[in-house]
Order: C-alpha cells, then structure tokens, then sequence
C-alpha cells in the first residue's frame, strides 16, 4: 500500500483510509441502515492485513457505537493502527445532533472516546465541524491543551473554510483538514486545496465515492429497496432526482474508463481524488470484507492524464444535463 506524509507531522498515511460511519448501524441521523458488528470487526481486521494503516471514526457514528466496534477490532494490533476520531458533537435523548465546542465538553468527549476506543493515546484528533463558529477558537486551544499533556499526538479539522483555519492556526498549527471531496462535491477546488498545501496541512477527503451512487453498482430499483433508516434513500440530494439520473448517467461514461484499465468504477472514482498532490489520503467506507478487499486495489492505480480529460468531459456533460432540468 502506498504511503503519505500527512502535512508536517509524522504521520505518514496509507493512500487509503478505512471509513466507519456505516458501522455505527441504526439509530441514529445519518445512519446507513443496520450492520453486524462482528462483521464489521472483520472488515476492519481485513483492512489492516491488505495495508490500510489508519481508520476514521466518531463519537456521533451510531451515538458512539463505531468507536467501542474499532476498539474491538484494534485490540492486540493497536501498534499497527493510526487512529482518527472527532470531537464537537453531541446528542440528546431523542437523537438530535447539534455543535459544541466549549473547554469543558471536549475535555468529557476524549475521556468518553477513550474509554469506548480503550486507548489512552489518539494519533489524530479533528475538530468535526466547525459548529458554532464563535467558539472555534475555544475549542481548537482546549484540543492544544490534549497535545501539550500527551493525550493527543496531532490535532485537525473536519469541514472548515479558508477563512476559519486562518483563525485557528495561530492559536496551534493544523496537521490536517478532512474535507468532502468526488466527482460531485468539487468544492475543495476552490482555493481550499491551495491552502492547505501553502501551509502545510495535510489533506484528507472523505465521501470520494459519494455515500457509494460512484461505486457503479447502485440503480435506482436498489436505492428505492434501501432500508427506510438509511438516509440515502429520502434525504441526500445525490439520490433523488433531478440530480440522480445525471449522477448514473456519469455513471455510465465512467464504466468505459474502468473497463480500459481493467479496474472498477469505484478504483477510477478513487484515483480521481488521489490524483491531486495536495491530497494525503481518502476515506473509503466499507461494510463487507469483499467491499474492503476491492477498494485497497485502487491505491495501487494511477489515473492517465487521457483518462482525467476524460473525467472531465463527463462531468460537464452531468453539468449541461442538470442545466436542463
């Protein structure tokens, strides 16, 4: 597997990373719909055998169920495991989520992922969202302090601008930004990228296969058939119309490309992201062994600058066909 130098830090990070929020299972906001944990302890284990040597989770996945499953699956292998979890988030008892970023609530939510992950160290530590804006600055020096006492290795952000990580970064520098970033969600672009690699900050996306709809294998049969807790099928735009058929329409221009190369849909849609040299890693989630053994395949790819022009054609046809909706 090929490794990254995570921005200035020592981290040096496989190209791909394991996701974990669809092994947090039902119950809660963003929930894929139900899963086994023992499979999911498996698919972990399987991961870190085929090279994946970091894994990405949170206390708001399944109201802190990923992080008592990675902490099950990381037991006995922990030396070989670069561990990433959030703080920032909280929940009440109907299972509403809202921001907070006070000295105080931080402090509780690394003992409580802690205790879930039964570590006493995190590698990195990222701030989820910055939600509310006004106490980032609060936040980002209690989570300096966890650096100063050796509680934390690195610290980061998730979903952040420009703007916010000028705020922050002269209170501790920022090791990384962990950022939305496929075909369909192009933001980042937007002088985000150049940022980070101005500063310094490693980049690590998240969603590169888009919640799965770039994986190739979905239709519109078996986004209706998802169970009725996985938000896919009602509440993300990227699977309802009118953004859905232009979504399986690139789709389809992508299987040609795959095809050429002998790989996936998904191992194209994966070295789209990883083709930028600002970009340290991805997220791949993953819920079956065989989905975790097919994704790794990608980070022994390159994309071709033939197939990039071609990436690029496609999505601005999707663009010309979502004009004309």
């Amino acid at each position: 597997m090929k490794t990254r130098r995570l921005g200035y830090t020592g981290l040096s990070l496989s190209t791909i990373g394991l996701g974990t929020a669809g092994i947090g299972g039902s119950g809660w906001t963003w929930s894929w719909g139900p899963q086994d944990d023992e499979q999911s302890i498996a698919v972990i284990r399987r991961g870190v055998e085929l090279g994946i040597n970091w894994i990405d989770t949170a206390p708001v996945y399944g109201f802190g169920h990923s992080e008592e499953v990675v902490g099950r699956a990381i037991k006995g292998i922990r030396e070989r495991v670069i561990l990433v979890t959030k703080c920032g988030r909280k929940w009440d008892s109907k299972g509403k989520i809202s921001g907070i970023l006070t000295k105080d609530s931080i402090r509780r939510e690394i003992e409580a992922s802690f205790r879930r992950l039964k570590v006493e160290v995190i590698d990195l530590y990222l701030m989820h969202w910055p939600d509310p804006d006004k106490d980032i600055e609060e936040g980002w020096a209690a989570m300096a302090e966890l650096v100063k006492e050796g509680k934390v290795r690195y610290i980061g952000v998730s979903n952040f601008n420009v703007e916010q990580l000028q705020r922050i970064q002269p209170i501790h520098p920022v090791a990384s930004l962990e950022p939305p970033y496929s075909m369909l969600e192009r933001g980042v672009e937007e002088g985000l990228l150049d940022y980070c690699a101005a500063n310094n900050i490693g980049v690590i996306v998240y969603s590169p296969l888009q919640k799965g709809i770039l994986t190739g294998k979905f239709t519109k049969e078996w986004i209706h058939s998802l169970p009725h807790d996985d938000h896919r099928r009602d509440r993300d735009p990227h699977f309802q119309e009118p953004e859905l058929g232009a979504n399986l329409a690139l789709v389809e221009g992508l299987r040609s490309i795959a095809k050429k190369n002998d790989i996936t849909v998904a191992h194209v849609a994966i070295g789209w992201v990883l083709r930028r040299p600002e970009v340290t890693a991805a997220i791949v989630g993953a819920r079956r062994q065989s989905q975790i053994e097919e994704n790794v395949v990608a980070a022994k790819w390159t994309l071709s600058n033939e197939d990039i022009e071609a990436i690029e054609s496609l999505l601005n046809k999707r663009r010309e066909m979502l004009k004309g909706e």
